[in-house]
C-alpha cells in the first residue's frame, strides 16, 4: 500500500461516499472526509466504513480543499484529491501501490486521467477522454488555484509525472441534479470571468504555473479566445467541435445528451450570466461596489481582498 492520504470533500454525498471511501482503501493509509455539514448520512456512512470526518463551514470548493490540506493532521508522504462521485479503477489502484513508492524525490506530483461515466456510459470522445489532472502531490509540494470555478491543484516546486490508468468519475444522480448543479457552476464561473475581466480580487490566481499543459492550453484559450467571442458564437461552435469535428457522436444517445448540455447549454448558460452581471457591474462607480454586488450575487456579505476571507451571509 503507498503511503497516502486520501481527502474527500462532502456535502450530502450519501449516494457516492461509500463507493468513494471503498475504492480509496486500496490505496491509502489515510482517508479524511471533509464534511459541509450534511443534512443525510454522509457523515455516518464515512465513518462506517473507516474515514476520519472533519466537519468545516463550506465558501467555495477551491478554499475547502486549501483549509484541508493546511489543517489536518496528515501524516502520510503523498496526498491525493479525490471527489465524492470518483472512483480509482483497480489498474489504477495497482499502478499506484506499486509506482509511487518508486518516484525519485525530483518527482512531487503524479497526473492521473479522468474517466467521465455519464447516464451509465463513458463518454470516450469529444475531446472529453483522457482528462490528465493532478491529483496526488508530496505533502507540502502543492496547492489549490483560489477560484469559484474550474479549480485545479498546481505544484510549488518539483515536477510532475502521469500515471497510464483511469479513474473514474461516475455521478449516481438523475439528470435534474446534472442540470441544478450546472446551473451552480454556470454563476460561479460568470463570476469568475468577470473577476478577471476587472481585476476585482489579488488573490484568485494560483501562486505557480499549470504543472498539465493540456490544463494550461484549455485555460489559455477560454480566457483569451473564448470568453471574448459574441454570447452565441462560443457555445455553438464548441458544440460543434466537440460533436462533429472531435467525434462525440460516436458517444451515442447518451452522447448527444451530454456534449449538448456541457459544450452547449451549459456554456450558453455561462454567457448570459456574464452578460446579465456584467450590466450590473457597469453601473456601479468602483471596484469595492462592484466586489460588494458579486458578494451578493452568490449570498456572501463581503470579501476581504487582504485576508482572501469571505463571510457567509447570514441572509
Amino acid at each position: 500500500m503507498a503511503e497516502i492520504c486520501v481527502i474527500i470533500l462532502t456535502y450530502n454525498e450519501e449516494k457516492h461516499i461509500e463507493r468513494a471511501i471503498s475504492s480509496a482503501q486500496e490505496i491509502a493509509a489515510q482517508i479524511f472526509v471533509v464534511d459541509s455539514f450534511s443534512t443525510d448520512r454522509t457523515c455516518e456512512i464515512a465513518r462506517a466504513f473507516g474515514a476520519e470526518v472533519v466537519q468545516h463551514a463550506y465558501i467555495v470548493q477551491s478554499r475547502q480543499f486549501q483549509w484541508a490540506i493546511d489543517n489536518l493532521p496528515i501524516t502520510t508522504e503523498w496526498v491525493m484529491r479525490l471527489d465524492a462521485d470518483e472512483t480509482l479503477t483497480p489498474e489504477l489502484v495497482s499502478e499506484i501501490n506499486q509506482s509511487l513508492p518508486r518516484l525519485p524525490t525530483s518527482v512531487t506530483g503524479v497526473t492521473l486521467r479522468r474517466r467521465h461515466v455519464f447516464m451509465g456510459r463513458w463518454i470516450r470522445h469529444g475531446a472529453r477522454y483522457p482528462i490528465t489532472l493532478l491529483r496526488i502531490w508530496r505533502r507540502g509540494t502543492a496547492c489549490i488555484e483560489l477560484r469559484w470555478m474550474d479549480e485545479h491543484m498546481i505544484l510549488l516546486c518539483g515536477r510532475a509525472v502521469g500515471f497510464k490508468h483511469d479513474f473514474s468519475d461516475h455521478n449516481l444522480s438523475d439528470l435534474s441534479s446534472f442540470i441544478r448543479k450546472h446551473n451552480e457552476y454556470a454563476t460561479r464561473e460568470a463570476i469568475d470571468v468577470l473577476i478577471d475581466r476587472y481585476h476585482l480580487l489579488e488573490w484568485h490566481h494560483g501562486p505557480a504555473a499549470f504543472t498539465n499543459i493540456q490544463m494550461a492550453a484549455k485555460r489559455r484559450v477560454k480566457e483569451n479566445l473564448y470568453n471574448r467571442l459574441p454570447i452565441w458564437i462560443g457555445p455553438a461552435s464548441y458544440f460543434l467541435y466537440r460533436y462533429f469535428v472531435r467525434l462525440g457522436f460516436l458517444d451515442g444517445q447518451e452522447g448527444i445528451i451530454y456534449h449538448f448540455l456541457q459544450a452547449f447549454w451549459y456554456r450558453f448558460l455561462v454567457g448570459i450570466k456574464v452578460d446579465e452581471l456584467e450590466r450590473l457591474l457597469q453601473s456601479l462607480p468602483d471596484r469595492e461596489a462592484r466586489i460588494a454586488a458579486i458578494g451578493r450575487t452568490i449570498g456572501y456579505s463581503s470579501i476581504d481582498l487582504t485576508t482572501t476571507r469571505i463571510t457567509k451571509s447570514e441572509i
